[in-house]
């Protein structure tokens, strides 16, 4: 006997980048979607194309899928009277947007948010739940929902597994209810600081390895980047107090794997491109989206100092990215560290 389909529920995305378009087509197909769009000359255009043509080009929008860059009207959808049962709000902006969201929303009685950006805040070098906490304080539950997704497949409809990481159970059991279903599978995990710190720092390792492949190192490179990536990885997580075992699961190996060898991935673009000599500025224009790795490299390499924590292959990309090191150079310094025992 089949399952019984979940009842529709009204979801708001902020944001109509590609990530946030993305998911609200994929949601659409079973809920109740409205699209926020920031810019409303971005919003008009997309209500007219019918596709997001700046950001997502090519994939059609279902024909129930809401468009606005009416900021009141996309927080009534969730959160006026008529909002219906178990609403979700849902902030799909970059790391650098998310306090000056989270401060537009500051008057709003908000049910709850969720993000889904990856990354250290610049300046403050905190995680998405600490900006949050900063902004909001206790009054509203949120959550981080992240994984192995690239933006083009989950608009396409491909199967995808994702994690939602949340201090509050009601609030995890609401996005597993209506995000898990279609083509996405939906995991939960109470483990938020370990989630957030695999979904930033692979976008760091992911710049490493298209450095790496850049330059024809190989597939024994690339092998070699992505396991002591992880444990760089890992090393970070459990020193600002994440679970080691969380960066076994898809926050933390898939997510890594996944940007770190897909030819989609924004920040494995950026390595391929340094490999190439060109200049970072350069690198950025050409590429017309936000690739986390680059900010969160300086913000990694900072925190890591700060701690005590050695993080070599994060250190070497930053050194690449802000401080004129060239990549080859940087490679010599790589394989001229002194061995030690893999799990040091």
């Amino acid at each position: 006997m089949q399952n019984p389909t979940p009842p529709a529920r009204r979801i708001t995305i902020l944001g109509a980048g590609a990530w946030g378009t993305a998911v609200a087509i994929a949601l659409a197909a079973r809920h109740d979607v409205l699209l926020w769009a920031r810019n409303p000359a971005m919003a008009e255009a997309t209500r007219a194309a019918g596709e997001n043509t700046e950001y997502l080009p090519g994939f059609p929008l279902p024909a129930g899928l809401n468009v606005s860059s009416d900021l009141n009207a996309a927080l009534a959808h969730v959160g006026g009277p008529d909002a219906g049962e178990a609403p979700l709000l849902i902030a799909a902006c970059p790391v650098a947007g998310l306090r000056p969201l989270l401060e537009q929303l500051k008057p709003y009685p908000i049910p709850n948010i969720v993000w889904l950006c990856k990354g250290f805040e610049g300046g403050t070098g905190l995680l998405p739940h600490q900006v949050m906490q900063e902004v909001l304080g206790d009054r509203v539950a949120g959550a981080a929902l992240s994984g192995p997704s690239f933006a083009q497949e989950v608009a396409r409809g491909l199967p995808c597994a994702l994690t939602v990481a949340s201090e509050s159970r009601e609030l995890r059991e609401r996005v597993v209810s209506i995000v898990h279903g279609g083509s996405i599978r939906v995991y939960s995990c109470d483990d938020l600081v370990g989630v957030e710190v695999g979904g930033a720092v692979k976008n760091v390792l992911a710049i490493a390895t298209g450095v790496a492949d850049g330059l024809g190192l190989g597939l024994n490179a690339r092998a070699a980047l992505i396991t002591r990536g992880l444990a760089e990885i890992t090393r970070l997580g459990v020193a600002l107090g994440g679970h080691a075992s969380t960066f076994m699961g898809l926050t933390g190996m898939g997510d890594l794997i996944l940007t770190c060898t897909g030819d989609l991935s924004r920040n494995r673009r950026v390595g391929l491109a340094l490999a190439q000599g060109k200049a970072l500025d350069t690198i950025v224009a050409e590429l017309g989206h936000v690739a986390e790795g680059v900010p969160c490299a300086k913000a990694v390499r900072e925190l890591a100092s700060k701690l005590g924590v050695d993080m070599p292959i994060t250190n070497a990309v930053a050194g690449v990215l802000f401080d004129g090191d060239t990549p080859l150079d940087t490679l010599a310094q790589l394989l001229a560290r002194d061995p030690r025992g893999e799990v040091a």
